[in-house]
């Protein structure tokens, strides 16, 4: 949705002036932004029950209510922040942050942190531990990021962060919802479609309703008429139904401070994303806080970073592995009339279906593969955002940032495969799988740390695409750094893992350098290639 800017004089009155708690616009922004929301926490349910394979009296009695304990606090928050500042200027047309379970990072710590850390133990409670303390770490890269953030936006390619974290966006959030789709694509292809219709087509389904809220609709409908006639399809039925029942009462959130240090266990391999996608969290918050700002409501960045730290620190303590973040959006709900009530309305609604076990019943009447094509969706949407949000000239860059991780991943379903066949690939050994085209000891070397060597790989291509050559040099010092401590490029945090790159690294900043001043001298070539950036200004 589009806003026109709004200047913050536009709606005024007496600084001071208390503004209403409750406007007919709230209506308005709570349905959507609420339906929003509650989309978000069945997509994270499923993940926890269906990927993760996690017991329901952990999703249900344990991790939803510190979920919703956390959107609640920060909901609240985000409209106590716009009060303040609508009495500050006067004005009564200040609109809260939305905020909410940050759907990025949902699929992130799920499918990069918890999901490897369940096929090494087997044991879901060890990745729901990994997963506190990806969010504990988190956690504090945000309230401290406020004085870092700047700078590590400023020094890194855009085209480095966002093709990072597009490659996370193909290969683990994108395939496997495709293959679960299109096993039972009567349901699955069909709410695909319908999402993709309202969500890139643009059309608006009757009385305003959402996308995803319809797609989950005709799912549903799918689902349990065929089941009721006789051919079960989606996992649904009156004994899923009246087994979900049994959660439905009232469950309060209790620390979980044994599962939290419980993960530390697992911190050379929490670091590795934890660090870089708290930073990509800080970006990002400061362009919805700038959005923001155009729209007319000027909040302050050290208060929203340092809010949204805290508030998943309280919900990871309590036992939600998932981070907080405001969401992108802020001028739509502001032009559908949203005000302050929205945001605190939408938290206290979380608060009693996620205590109460309503969400439970949900997702007994719900299909989980109509949920899926909402991944695929945010999958496409992140993957494309890479090239879209980049310089043209910078695409190679966000192709090679996706390289590691596509690695990663790759990796991933060889172990898998050769761990169902009771086989590990140390005991088929690396020459014969060589021999058959599978090279393991590469892509092991490659996905390392993928999210980090994601981001040195995209920095080094853009900074020489852009002649550079002095940052490029000082990418690669620190692509050596990382890969001597294990960072990347290795299969755990150690001195010296893998030294021939760390080596190569080096000696790639030396050759960088070696040719920055004759880049100065030069003219820039790929300025005149039509293939990257056609019709971009030189």
């Amino acid at each position: 949705m589009t806003a026109t800017s709004i200047s913050p004089g536009s709606v005024s009155a007496t600084a001071g002036t208390r503004p209403p708690y409750w406007t007919p616009g709230d209506w308005n922004a709570l349905f959507g932004f609420g339906t929003n929301i509650l989309v978000n926490v069945l997509v994270l349910t499923g993940l926890l029950r269906f990927v993760l394979q996690m017991p329901a009296d952990i999703v249900f009695g344990r991790i939803l209510p510190a979920t919703g304990l956390m959107m609640c606090l920060s909901t609240v928050y985000y409209a106590w922040l716009a009060r303040r500042l609508a009495m500050k200027t006067g004005r009564t047309d200040v609109c809260a942050l939305p905020s909410g379970i940050s759907v990025p990072h949902m699929f992130v710590v799920v499918f990069v942190v918890m999901m490897p850390i369940l096929n090494a133990t087997k044991d879901p409670l060890q990745a729901w531990g990994a997963g506190l303390t990806w969010v504990f770490v988190q956690s504090f890269v945000l309230m401290a990021g406020g004085f870092i953030a700047p700078f590590i936006r400023k020094i890194t390619p855009r085209a480095a962060l966002l093709g990072s974290l597009a490659g996370i966006s193909i290969t683990f959030i994108s395939m496997s919802p495709s293959a679960q789709i299109f096993t039972t694509p009567a349901i699955g292809l069909v709410c695909l479609v319908v999402i993709l219709i309202s969500w890139f087509g643009g059309v608006r389904y009757p009385k305003g309703m959402p996308g995803g809220l319809v797609a989950i609709a005709v799912g549903a409908l799918i689902a349990w008429v065929a089941t009721l006639a006789g051919y079960p399809m989606g996992g649904v039925g009156p004994t899923q139904v009246s087994e979900a029942l049994s959660t439905f009462g009232f469950h309060l959130p209790t620390p979980a401070i044994p599962e939290l240090m419980g993960g530390f266990k697992y911190i050379g391999v929490i670091l590795v994303t934890a660090i870089p996608f708290g930073i990509y969290d800080l970006v990002e918050a400061m362009d919805n806080v700038e959005s923001a700002s155009a729209a007319g409501d000027s909040f302050p960045t050290t208060q929203v970073l340092t809010a949204d730290g805290v508030v998943s620190l309280i919900g990871c303590l309590m036992g939600n592995p998932f981070i907080n973040a405001v969401y992108i959006g802020h001028p739509g709900w502001k032009a559908m009339g949203g005000r302050m009530g929205y945001s605190a309305a939408t938290g206290v609604l979380m608060l009693a279906l996620t205590w109460l076990g309503v969400v439970a019943v949900l997702m007994a009447v719900i299909p989980s593969v109509a949920l899926l094509p909402i991944l695929l969706y945010i999958g496409m949407l992140i993957g494309a955002q890479a090239f879209q949000e980049s310089p043209h000239r910078h695409a190679p860059a966000v192709v090679l940032a996706l390289v590691p991780t596509i690695a990663a991943w790759g990796k991933v379903q060889i172990d898998n495969a050769l761990g169902a066949a009771g086989t590990t690939a140390a005991e088929v050994g690396m020459d014969k799988l060589a021999n058959g085209g599978v090279l393991y000891h590469g892509l092991a070397l490659v996905g390392g740390g993928a999210t980090l060597a994601g981001i040195i790989l995209g920095s080094l291509a853009a900074l020489i695409i852009d002649r550079e050559f002095k940052k490029a040099a000082a990418f690669a010092g620190v692509g050596a750094v990382l890969t001597f401590f294990g960072l990347i490029h290795a299969e755990a945090i150690g001195i010296a893992r893998t030294p021939v790159v760390a080596a190569s690294y080096a000696a790639c900043a030396v050759f960088l350098l070696a040719f920055a001043k004759r880049a100065q001298e030069a003219p820039a070539p790929m300025e005149q290639v039509p293939a990257h950036g056609v019709g971009e200004a030189a």
